[in-house]
Formats: structure tokens, sequence, C-alpha cells
């Protein structure tokens, strides 16, 4: 499957309709990608409409401060973790005021591996806000390849899913 700037554009476009379709706004929380997720939907034109804002929150203090990520899930857990993410898409939703929201924190190498936790780990999160209640989709994905490969995967995995989310 191609995996082009053009394709993520196509696909960060694809979600922008669903958004104006459904009247939602989007935020994103990004760790491992570094804001590549917000860089893809302002590649669309006139996406002010339907992209709220994002946080790159790449060190565990930015996850706390700007995300109100609990210092205690990220000692317990780590920042590659399921509790983590959830944290960070939840967080982002509600800073944001959005309607949806998509978070992703993993280990794009070439280090960083830990135990348990090999380069190519990522974790992704997508949140929806339904009328007062918030539902929160994760998923652990292993991307292979180099650094630049496994930030493109990922980018693609959350753009993917959020489509998917959105159409429902």
């Amino acid at each position: 499957m191609a995996n082009t700037d053009g394709d993520l554009k196509r696909l960060a476009a694809g979600v922008g309709r669903r958004l104006l379709d459904s009247r939602r706004v989007v935020a994103t929380a990004e760790s491992c990608t570094g804001g590549w997720i917000a860089k893809a939907f302002t590649d669309v034109a006139g996406s002010s409409r339907w992209f709220a804002e994002g946080f790159v929150t790449y060190s565990n203090e930015s996850k706390m401060r700007r995300l109100g990520v609990p210092r205690t899930l990220l000692e317990n857990s780590g920042s590659v973790s399921e509790a983590v993410v959830r944290a960070m898409a939840r967080g982002a939703l509600k800073r944001a005021q959005a309607q949806v929201a998509v978070a992703v924190t993993g280990i794009a190498g070439p280090d960083g591996a830990v135990p348990g936790k090999p380069v190519g780990t990522v974790w992704l999160a997508w949140a929806i806000r339904r009328r007062n209640a918030v539902r929160v989709a994760v998923q652990l994905r292993h991307f292979r390849g180099d650094r630049e490969s496994v930030r493109r995967k990922t980018v693609r995995a959350a753009l993917t899913g959020l489509y998917a989310l959105i159409g429902r």
C-alpha cells in the first residue's frame, strides 16, 4: 500500500470531509509523530473549518502539563502504553474543546526500545464525544522499518482510524 505525502493528504482530506459532514472538529495529541498528523491536516486547504489544534507532547512533562496525563500513569505504565495514549486522547478532546481526537505515542527508533517494547511499538487512540459520553478506542501496532517509515505508518494508521470512526 502506497504511503506517500500525497496519499496522506488525500486521506486527511477524506477525514476533513467526514468531519465537516458531521459538524465536528478534531484535535491531535502526538508524541512519536511530532506533529505530522497535524501537518497532514493543515496540508488540506480549508482545514481550519474542521481542525481545532494539535498538541505535540514529546516529553512526559509536556504530556502532563499540556494534556493532563497523570504522573502516576506515566510512572506505572510508561509513556508508550495503552493507559497513557487513552489519557492523551481524552486530554486533547477536553483541552481543545473538540468532538474528536486522535493520540499517538510510540518508539520510532532507532533507539528507545525497552524490554517488551521494541522499536516500532506504537499505541494509537481515537476519542469521540457523543452527547455527554466520550468513547475511546485504542490499538497497539508494531511497525517495521526505519524511523521515517515507523512515523509515516503511524500517521497513516491514525488517519485511517479517524476516517473509520467518523463514518460510523
